[in-house]
């Protein structure tokens, strides 16, 4: 998986499929270097454990989803780009995207100043896209771009080239945002999922979180919890629970694992605007093989393949992502 199923065992955080961040992505806007295109993944279609489908309704009303961006290389949120959404009605949504910013951006909670309002969500095939000023906005189900031989990793690494996400769908979020308003420097990136500690007037918790790929459902073990609640500015606690597992998943000396574990910490995509994205140098497009470059170091070059490519039905523009598999969501 990339962060697909993140809960304990492969199941959802807080068992909830909604609340489930998958993957990230960063990438200068293809024709127009000004500006990037941001990518928040979250809600598998198709559950693991337990097996079967996920709720139709893309998101959750009651969570918080964001993606935030640390300016100044401190690993803390800079700005973060905020999407609450309203609740099913008739079988449609509406998001409403923020941007927050200062030590608003590094606090877990609503707030922020309103970029787009009432804006829908994609329920069918048809991508509907909503543009504010510089902005560009999509949310909904699209097919899942993420390509792996999950059902071979789960056996014990014996790849048949099967790509299990073929035929699956997640929900995205799309954003198009001008560079002007990211800043020239590298940045760094993460999404998370927020919901309500007791109901309606609960505490802001982070139900989940990441960047890179991979890690947290192979290498977070029995602090899974306490990883996905966690900030990238306080990952270096995390070192020696990665050091232990690539140990026994790659044949690594004590002080080997330490070392690789650190350099796969804190859990930030490193994105450069002005430079072409390449995982994991700098962000990560659509098509990156970001599975064949974890695998290398999870196993120590024993494995370095699992046999599949990217999805053929990405699109050249706009949302980017393919249309879904399953149009009768």
């Amino acid at each position: 998986m990339s962060h697909h199923y993140s809960g304990p065992n492969f199941g959802f955080p807080h068992q909830d499929a909604r609340l489930d961040f998958t993957d990230l992505y960063a990438f200068p806007k293809p024709g127009d270097p000004g500006k990037s295109i941001l990518i928040m993944n979250v809600h598998p279609a198709v559950g693991v454990t337990p097996p079967g489908p996920t709720p139709a309704e893309p998101f959750a009303s009651e969570a918080l989803y964001e993606i935030l961006v640390d300016t100044n290389g401190d690993v803390v949120a800079d700005i973060g780009y905020q999407v609450r959404f309203g609740r099913s009605d008739g079988g449609s949504q509406t998001a409403t995207l923020r941007r927050v910013e200062g030590a608003q951006a590094a606090r877990a909670g609503e707030g922020g100043k309103v970029i787009i309002e009432g804006a829908p969500v994609s329920m069918g095939r048809e991508a509907r896209v909503t543009q504010a000023g510089d902005y560009r906005f999509f949310a909904g189900w699209r097919s899942d771009p993420f390509f792996f031989d999950t059902l071979g990793a789960l056996n014990n690494n014996q790849f048949t080239g099967e790509d299990f996400f073929a035929d699956k769908d997640v929900c995205s979020i799309v954003l198009e945002v001008s560079n002007a308003v990211l800043g020239t420097k590298t940045l760094g990136l993460w999404a998370c999922t927020l919901i309500r500690e007791d109901g309606a007037g609960g505490t802001w918790v982070q139900a989940d979180r990441g960047a890179r790929t991979s890690q947290t459902p192979f290498l977070a073990g029995e602090q899974n919890a306490a990883y996905l609640a966690g900030e990238p500015a306080d990952d270096a606690r995390f070192i020696p629970m990665f050091a232990h597992a690539l140990e026994h998943t790659g044949g690594y000396t004590s002080e080997e694992a330490k070392r690789v574990a650190g350099t796969m910490l804190p859990d930030v995509m490193h994105y450069d605007p002005t430079r072409p994205a390449a995982y994991p140098k700098n962000g990560r497009a659509l098509s990156d093989d970001t599975v064949d470059i974890f695998l290398a170091v999870l196993t120590n070059g024993k494995v370095t393949k699992d046999g599949v490519g990217p999805h053929g039905d990405l699109l050249p523009e706009f949302p980017y992502v393919g249309p879904p598999h399953n149009a009768s969501r």
